[in-house]
């Protein structure tokens, strides 16, 4: 179990707020990690994919504008909205891609393994999916955290 209290409250209230949505979503980044490894990591956020038509009902609910994300030059959302209800601040990204040598892939995992924190039911892309994730998107902390799965996997 995530022992970080700040983690644990965000990920459960992030769990809660999307018991509202219709279709799938995930958590991802490193608190995706950590949830996988079941130990403390740098968790400075939770990251959380999912459908447009969820995200454009679900932000309003919790008094977020949905705006498209374009700060990042390598990652782009046609939906995003950050959240600071919790402990952690809390990245809503729907329509999110990422910059290939190919050009921009959306990012939509095939895998959704659920995990139950407490009474709450979060999902996060399977260990396979998520270290291939963070390869592919190549920043030095995504590589870091691609190895942590690695080595248990």
């Amino acid at each position: 179990m995530i022992d970080d209290p700040a983690l644990r409250e965000t990920v459960t209230a992030a769990g809660h707020l999307m018991a509202a949505t219709r279709e799938p979503w995930w958590i991802i980044g490193s608190a995706a990690v950590a949830l996988h490894l079941a130990r403390p990591a740098a968790v400075t956020d939770v990251d959380v994919l999912l459908d447009l038509d969820d995200a454009q009902r679900l932000l309003p609910m919790i008094g977020l504008a949905p705006v498209a994300g374009t700060a990042h030059p390598d990652f782009r959302s046609a939906v995003f909205g950050r959240w600071l209800g919790s402990a952690l601040p809390v990245e809503f990204m729907a329509g999110f891609r990422h910059r290939t040598a190919d050009g921009w892939r959306l990012v939509y995992p095939d895998t959704r393994q659920c995990i139950l924190i407490d009474s709450t039911t979060v999902y996060v892309p399977g260990k396979a999916e998520l270290h291939d994730l963070l390869v592919a998107f190549g920043r030095p902390k995504d590589v870091k955290r691609a190895q942590q799965l690695a080595d248990v996997m």
